[in-house]
Parts: C-alpha cells; structure tokens; sequence
C-alpha cells in the first residue's frame, strides 16, 4: 500500500549526515518490521512505555526527595532533553525519531539519589573489587538490553530487554553529560555491530550525530534548570553567577537554552558535527562550574548526600548478605526481602551474574521513596 512508503519517502530527504532507519544495524535479537513506525520510533515508544522510565518521576535530578512540585525529577530532565534535541535534529535535518529515543532512554540507568547514589554504589562494589565500579550510562544499557520487562504484568511471560536497535543502545551508552569542556562532538561511523559486548567505558565518541545531540545537550538541558531550581529554594541568587557568563548565555533558563540551541544549529548546520561555538562552549563549560560551586557542592546538597550515602551503603551491604541464602530471603518477613527475591526470581539470572551484580541491579531501579522505604524497614528499632 501506498502509506508504507511515506516513512522512506520522508527519510529520502534527510541530511546526508543523518542516520536513517532502512541503515540501521539493526537489533540484537531479529523482529519484523512494524508497518507504521519506524524502527527508531518503535524504541522510543519502548522506551515511553517500560515500568524503568516511569520510575524516573521519582529519581532525583539534584534535590533529594523535594516536596515541592516545582522542582525538577529525573523524568522532567529526560523530556526536556528530548524536546530540545529533537528541536535541534529537525532544523539540522537529522533524524528525529532517532534523536527522540535515545535522549527517552540515555537516563534509565541512574541510581536514586541521583548522581550521589550513582557514587555510593561505585564506592559500594570497589569495596568487594577494586575493579568493579557502577556508571550510569553502562546500567542504562544494562537495562535496556537486560532489565527492562516489555509486557504487563498480568501476562504470563515476561520478556526482559527491550531488544533496541544498535543506534538507540550506543547513543544511550555514549551519551555522558558530565566533560564539562567538550563542546565539539564527531561521530565515530567505524563502530562494529558488536562493539558493546563486554563494554566497561564510556569514553567514546557515539555512532551517530544524533547521539552528539544529546551528548550536547544532556548538560544544556540541565545547567539552567538547575539554577532556576536553585533559585526557587533560595540556594542561590542569580548575581552570584558572574557577569559575563551571563551577558554570554542569558539571565534565565529559557534564555540560556535559546542561546546554546541557536548556536548549535548555526555552527553545525550542514556539517559532519556538533558543535558550538567556542565562546558559547567556554561560557557553558564556566556556567557548569559555577554550578558546581553554587549548587552541587554546598552545604545542604551535601547534608543530603550523607544520607543518601547512608541510606544506599545500608541497603547495598545487608541485602548482599540476605542473598547468600536465598531460601531465607524467599521466607523473610521483610516485604523488602521478598520483593528482592522475587526480583531475582523474574530477571533469571544465570551462573555468571554475582551477587554483587544482583544488588545493584535491584537497587538501582528503585525510587528515591523506595530505597528511603525499604531502609527504614530493615534498619527501624
């Protein structure tokens, strides 16, 4: 029928330096085609609908636990940086739908707490092994690949792994909004289809220039929303900011993102890259570290790291012991231990999966609450 056609009519007039979905390397496990959307839109509504992505409206994205609504979660990152790189793909002529999905996907892997809980369960497994370690981006492909579930749970079976296309998957796990300095991004086209088995490090450049996009603007969606965050808690005051940092970039966040997305596009338009320019990328790079003295590392950010530090090393090391018997742990009166066990029993792990591996895993998909939930009913006297 003709409307089959419309996608690779659309796709045709893409930019040469787009990713297009009919060169796609495909999934790890081979499914049909669906005849409406897309591969790429297919994960991003995978990604849309999975149990993980709901979990992030209760993730922290800096404020721990914050009870006041206006205050910016994990999910609100996650869309936000969705909306601003598909903005960015459209005008650049990439691919949208691949954009969409892998900014929908490049958080599901973040611990509670944010990233403090990402830094106490590293912290947590160089403990038992100097050389295990807890990032956030290589979970998130653990999730994806592993993890996530793809049907409801009334039904029977349960398929785990949401089975993505390899664009989506490196895009997710190459996606690291924490180089400060790095403001121009290049892909790297050369990647074998089998380059993410076994991976331990995130310091490569992504496959594509969709994936750069979010890469660029994971820290563009989250530097001004954090001072206005920042603000409406009366952390800081928008003077403390110095002066030509914000001539540069703008006083508010809206002004901030309009200024980064327009030069973005101006200086990648038609260009085998993403970039900025270097006066806009110095002045982000500067407005970031201003955050972190303002923001990341003050005093009542790190009150509220001592105990999500507590909280998580708690957590980590009983239920590390709980799971040596595992048919104490099915027995247990602890809801929390049941739930672990159950957790356990739905994943199916093998031979190869430690305990350690076990840990974090169900750890790291908790909700803040959850994990402050599932404390206080090992640990309350």
């Amino acid at each position: 029928m003709e409307w089959r056609k419309i996608k690779e009519r659309q796709e045709e007039t893409l930019s040469p330096y787009s990713s297009k979905n009919i060169c796609s390397k495909g999934r790890l496990i081979y499914e049909e085609k669906c005849p409406v959307r897309t591969d790429f839109e297919r994960d991003a509504n995978r990604i849309l609908y999975s149990v993980e992505f709901r979990r992030l409206r209760h993730k922290t994205q800096v404020f721990f636990n914050a009870k006041n609504d206006h205050i910016c979660t994990r999910m609100e990152h996650v869309l936000y940086v969705g909306a601003i790189s598909v903005t960015i793909a459209r005008t650049l002529n990439l691919n949208q739908d691949l954009t969409n999905a892998i900014a929908l996907g490049h958080d599901l892997g973040h611990a509670p707490f944010g990233h403090s809980g990402e830094r106490v369960l590293d912290c947590c497994l160089k403990k038992i092994n100097p050389d295990y370690f807890f990032k956030h981006e290589l979970h998130s492909l653990r999730v994806v690949d592993r993890l996530a579930t793809r049907v409801a749970p009334s039904k029977p079976v349960k398929k785990r792994g949401l089975n993505l296309t390899f664009e989506v998957r490196d895009g997710i796990v190459c996606h690291c909004g924490e180089n400060y300095e790095e403001y121009r991004l290049t892909r790297d086209p050369n990647k074998d289809v089998n380059w993410m088995n076994g991976i331990k490090t995130v310091d490569c450049m992504p496959y594509t220039l969709e994936a750069c996009i979010v890469r660029l603007v994971d820290k563009i969606a989250y530097v001004g929303r954090d001072i206005e965050d920042a603000l409406r808690v009366n952390l800081m005051d928008i003077n403390d900011i110095p002066v030509e940092i914000r001539k540069e970039l703008g006083d508010t966040n809206s002004e901030i993102i309009n200024t980064l997305v327009c030069d973005i596009i101006e200086n990648s338009y038609d260009r085998d890259c993403i970039q900025l320019s270097p006066e806009k990328g110095e002045a982000l790079e500067s407005l970031i570290k201003e955050n972190m003295r303002l923001i990341y590392q003050s005093n009542r950010i790190k009150r509220y790291e001592k105990m999500a530090k507590n909280i998580l090393e708690g957590l980590f090391f009983e239920l590390l012991e709980s799971v040596k018997d595992i048919e104490k742990l099915k027995s247990s009166n602890l809801k929390v231990h049941k739930q672990f066990y159950n957790f356990i029993q739905d994943v199916g792990y093998d031979k190869n999966d430690t305990d350690e591996q076990k840990v974090i895993d169900f750890i790291a998909g908790m909700t803040d609450n959850y994990a402050i939930n599932c404390f206080n009913e090992i640990f309350w006297m």
